[in-house]
């Protein structure tokens, strides 16, 4: 220990943020015997946290052992609902399957109850947890973060981990980004409405604690780019849409009036009926997850992880965060690791941290999908793809005493009415195929 570091406490690492990938960073680091503080602005992790959603929480097994069982997770999904909302009709693929359910898969989760239990865990592998603090700047001397200041007091450490969310000031100041453009990102607008356990049961065709994830385009958006959603809890439904920043302003709609036109189309309505609202919100996400991530993601004594660093993926029939955040946490945590076991916080150091991300599934699938958010740009996925499955069903299941047509017939037909083009259509294929 230097002289310096002598004359006032330094940390081994600073984490910045309670929510999952914070927690799962924070937590590995103080196994591994570490000395580390998790800062967290709000009353305690999880309480500023309006999100929840289906964590693919097969990662999280490497970090607790038995979690579905331990952590206080919803319902386990084992039915996965693609629907095409038209104004009037929707065509849905409706895939059930046991084999998800054990091993578990995916969970619902409510952040403010999981955020927390992580914050418990921490708290057990001694990682200092403090809440209601927050971080005004970065400390940095000779070109290296060396803590950061809260008010009029300072924290000093050998690394810092931003996990700041996805408006990240710390990757801002830090110089790693400005702020992105609205293509980027979009808003998320969702309720949550409590139903009965057995009528929530009941009506979406569930067994106990297992769940179902909907996954929505078109109509639900009033053709702006961007999804619905629908989930389950064990006795409520969260449900709503996200939208991306610069449709909706090109659009001139309001966040507030699609949602709320999503819950009352004829085909979501009925499955919120008799429903009890117990919250509602709004909040900033990643829509380009891959552009994001494409910055640099570290600085001599720091490092990006989560939302901040831009680890989302929306791959319209899945939509994955706390998975990518988790996986980026553990790469971060062998990365600060060997650089506090080498004593050395250089950029090449924390460079092993884009490593680590490239040798599991983070880099992997972030490079993967990289091509994805094009596709999902076209227009013509939101407003005529499903009138046009909806018009070749309606073609064979509306019989009305005239002579059958063959169903290549009836696809063409409707093909030709629609405003699809068959170079639009074979260019959307293909760039299908590339992205996915």
């Amino acid at each position: 220990m230097s002289g310096e570091e002598a004359e006032e406490e330094v940390f081994d690492a600073i984490v910045i943020g309670g929510g999952v990938a914070g927690t799962v960073c924070a937590h590995q680091l103080a196994r591994a015997g570490h000395e580390v503080v998790l800062i967290e602005r709000g009353n305690q992790p999880g309480a500023k946290n309006l999100s929840g959603g289906v964590f693919y929480c097969r990662v999280m097994e490497q970090v607790f052992p038995d979690f579905a069982a331990r952590a206080p997770v919803e319902r386990r999904i084992t039915r996965n609902v693609l629907s095409f909302l038209n104004e009037s009709s929707s065509v849905d693929i409706d895939y059930w399957d046991q084999r998800l359910a054990e091993p578990v898969n995916a969970v619902t989760v409510l952040r403010a109850k999981l955020d927390a239990w992580l914050a418990e865990q921490c708290e057990e592998a001694g990682v200092m947890v403090m809440p209601q603090v927050r971080v005004d700047a970065l400390l940095v001397e000779d070109g290296r973060i060396v803590g950061v200041r809260a008010g009029e007091d300072e924290l000093r450490a050998r690394v810092v981990i931003a996990a700041d969310g996805v408006n990240s000031f710390i990757a801002r100041q830090a110089g790693i980004r400005a702020r992105e453009p609205r293509k980027h990102l979009a808003v998320g607008v969702k309720s949550v409405v409590r139903l009965p356990r057995k009528l929530l049961e009941d009506r979406f065709r569930l067994n106990d604690r297992e769940g179902v994830a909907y996954a929505v385009v078109g109509e639900a958006t009033r053709g702006c780019a961007g999804g619905g959603f629908l989930y389950t809890n064990i006795d409520s439904v969260s449900v709503g849409v996200v939208l991306r920043l610069d449709d909706l302003a090109a659009k001139g709609l309001a966040s507030s009036d699609v949602h709320d036109h999503f819950l009352s189309h004829p085909a979501i309505a009925p499955l919120l009926k008799d429903g009890e609202l117990l919250e509602y919100g709004c909040h900033l996400t990643v829509e380009d997850g891959p552009a994001m991530a494409a910055h640099d993601l570290t600085r001599p004594g720091l490092l990006i992880i989560g939302d901040a660093g831009g680890f989302t993926l929306n791959t319209g029939m899945t939509i994955r965060g706390m998975d990518l955040a988790a996986g980026s946490a553990l790469a971060a945590a062998r990365a600060a690791g060997a650089a506090l076991a080498d004593r050395d916080f250089s950029q090449e150091s924390m460079d092993r941290y884009g490593e680590e991300l490239g040798r599991g599934f983070v880099g992997q699938d972030m490079e993967l999908y990289a091509k994805l958010p094009a596709l999902m740009d076209s227009p013509r996925l939101y407003h005529d793809y499903g009138a046009l499955l909806a018009d070749v069903l309606h073609g064979i299941y509306d019989l009305d005493a005239t002579p059958r047509r063959h169903l290549a017939g009836i696809a063409a037909s409707a093909l030709k009415g629609s405003r699809i083009r068959p170079t639009e259509l074979a260019r959307d294929a293909w760039q299908a195929v590339r992205a996915l």
